[in-house]
C-alpha cells in the first residue's frame, strides 16, 4: 500500500513544515512528494509552496491583524496557505476555506479548527490590494516595501544600497516572479537550437522554457551535453572565460565548484580551446554533483579540497574562476525559503571566508592571469567590499572590469563578477 500524499495542500504543508523546522530545502524536498498526484495537482502543490513561502511576509501581517493572541506555529502555515488561496489565485474562499480548514483537522487536531475557520472567513472579506492598504499604513517606506513585497526588512535595506531607490521597488517585484527554466547548450557538445525552448536574451548558449516542460525529459541534458543553468550564472562563466588573456592560456580552475553548472560550462569553453579546468569543490556530495554535470567532458578533473588549503602550487593557473559561498539572496526568485533563513548575523563569516578564498585563488593564478570573483548576492559587503579588502592588501591586483546581472532588468538571478588581473 502506498504512502503516497494525494492532496496537493497537504503537500504544501508537509514541504513548509520542514522548511520551518529542519530547514531543508523546498527544490530539493518538493519533488520527493509529488509522486502521488496527478500533473495537475503537481502543479497546484508547487504553486502552493513557492508562492505561500515567498509571500509568507505578506500574509504573517494580515493574519497577525486578524488573529488575537499568539499562533502556533504549525496553524499559522496552514493560515498562509488559505490566505494565498483566498488573496493570490482563483479559488473559490468557501473551497479556500473548507479545504484549509480540512487540513488543519487532519494534520493538526479539533482543537485550532474553529480559529482557523473564523481567521480564514476575516481575511477573504478584503482583496489583497485592501489588506496591504491596511496592514501598511502608518509604516516607514521600508517598512511597507518589506510587507508589500514579503521581504525581511535588512534584506530591503541591503538591496537598497546596491540598486539604490529608484530601482529597489523593481528588484523587489521581481523577487518575487517564479522564473522560467533555462537550459545552457554546453558549447562542443550541443547546438542550442537543438533544445528546446526560446533563444535567451544574454547568453548565445541558453534555451529559455517559457512554455514549460521537464528539462529532465532532454536527452542532452541526461548525458551531460546541456544542462539547467540560469543565464546570469551562464553570463559569469562566459565572461571569465573571454576576459582578455596575454600569452598562454591552458590552464583553467574552478575553485568552488559545486553544484557544477559553472565548471560545466567553463570546461566546454576551455576544451575548444584545448585548455584543461580543474574543479575543485570542497564538500564531497556536492563534488559528486560537480563530477555529474562535466561526464560529458574529458577535459576536467574534479578535486575534493577546501580551496584555502588545496596542493596546487601558486600561479600554476592562467584562468580562475571563484564562485564563492555566500547568502545567495540574489536567488530568491527560486529559492524562496533564502529570504527568511538568511540573517544578517550571517555575514561576517562569509566574507572572511570569501576574502580568504579570494586571496587563494590571486595567488594560484600566474602574473597577467585572471581571477574572476562571482557571487549569487547582490549584497555590497559580499561583492564589491570583498574585492575592494583583497585589492588594498594586493598592490599586484588590478580591477578589469565588474558586471551585474539583475532580476528585473536581465531577467536572471541577480549575480556579481569582478575580474581581477595579477600583474
Amino acid at each position: 500500500m502506498s504512502n503516497a500524499i494525494t492532496d496537493p495542500r497537504e503537500v504544501a504543508f508537509d514541504v513548509m513544515s520542514a522548511v520551518r523546522t529542519r530547514e531543508v530545502y523546498v527544490n530539493l524536498l518538493l519533488p520527493t512528494l509529488l509522486g502521488g498526484l496527478s500533473d495537475r495537482d503537481a502543479a497546484l502543490a508547487t504553486e502552493l509552496t513557492h508562492n505561500t513561502i515567498r509571500n509568507q511576509g505578506t500574509y504573517d501581517a494580515i493574519i497577525d491583524r486578524v488573529a488575537t493572541g499568539t499562533v502556533h506555529p504549525a496553524v499559522r502555515d496552514a493560515l498562509r496557505l488559505g490566505a494565498h488561496q483566498l488573496l493570490a489565485m482563483r479559488v473559490p474562499p468557501h473551497a479556500a476555506v473548507d479545504t484549509t480548514v480540512n487540513l488543519v483537522r487532519r494534520r493538526i487536531g479539533h482543537r485550532p479548527v474553529g480559529f482557523t475557520n473564523a481567521v480564514l472567513r476575516k481575511i477573504g472579506q478584503k482583496d489583497l490590494g485592501m489588506w496591504l492598504n491596511e496592514v501598511t499604513a502608518g509604516l516607514s517606506r521600508l517598512d511597507a516595501l518589506a510587507v508589500r513585497y514579503s521581504h525581511p526588512k535588512w534584506v530591503v535595506e541591503a538591496l537598497e544600497k546596491a540598486v539604490g531607490a529608484d530601482e529597489l521597488e523593481d528588484l523587489l517585484e521581481a523577487d518575487n516572479l517564479p522564473p522560467y527554466v533555462t537550459l545552457v547548450a554546453r558549447p562542443g557538445l550541443v547546438d542550442p537550437r537543438s533544445l528546446p525552448g526560446e533563444t535567451g536574451r544574454l547568453s548565445p548558449y541558453a534555451r529559455v522554457m517559457t512554455g514549460g516542460g521537464d528539462p529532465g525529459a532532454v536527452p542532452a541534458v541526461r548525458d551531460g551535453r546541456a544542462g539547467v543553468q540560469d543565464e546570469g550564472s551562464q553570463m559569469v562563466a562566459i565572461t571569465t572565460a573571454e576576459a582578455p588573456l596575454e600569452g598562454y592560456d591552458t590552464h583553467w580552475l574552478d575553485l568552488a565548484a559545486g553544484p557544477g553548472g559553472k565548471a560545466a560550462l567553463l570546461g566546454a569553453l576551455a576544451a575548444q580551446r584545448g585548455a584543461t579546468l580543474v574543479a575543485n569543490e570542497m564538500q564531497p556530495h556536492r563534488a559528486d554533483l560537480v563530477r555529474q554535470s562535466v561526464k560529458a567532458l574529458n577535459n576536467v578533473e574534479v578535486t575534493v579540497f577546501d580551496g584555502r588549503e588545496g596542493p596546487w602550487e601558486e600561479e600554476s593557473f592562467d584562468r580562475v574562476l571563484l564562485d564563492a559561498p555566500c547568502t545567495g539572496l540574489g536567488a530568491l526568485r527560486r529559492r524562496p525559503e533564502a529570504r527568511w533563513r538568511r540573517k544578517p548575523e550571517d555575514i561576517p563569516e562569509l566574507v572572511t571566508l570569501q576574502r580568504e578564498l579570494l586571496g587563494r585563488a590571486v595567488d594560484l593564478v600566474r602574473p597577467g592571469g585572471v581571477v574572476g570573483y562571482a557571487t549569487c548576492s547582490p549584497l555590497l559587503a559580499e561583492t564589491r567590499e570583498v574585492v575592494d579588502a583583497v585589492l588594498t592588501d594586493r598592490p599586484d591586483l588590478k580591477l578589469e572590469s565588474e558586471h551585474h546581472w539583475w532580476p528585473h532588468t536581465d531577467g536572471t538571478d541577480a549575480m556579481y563578477l569582478a575580474i581581477v588581473r595579477r600583474s
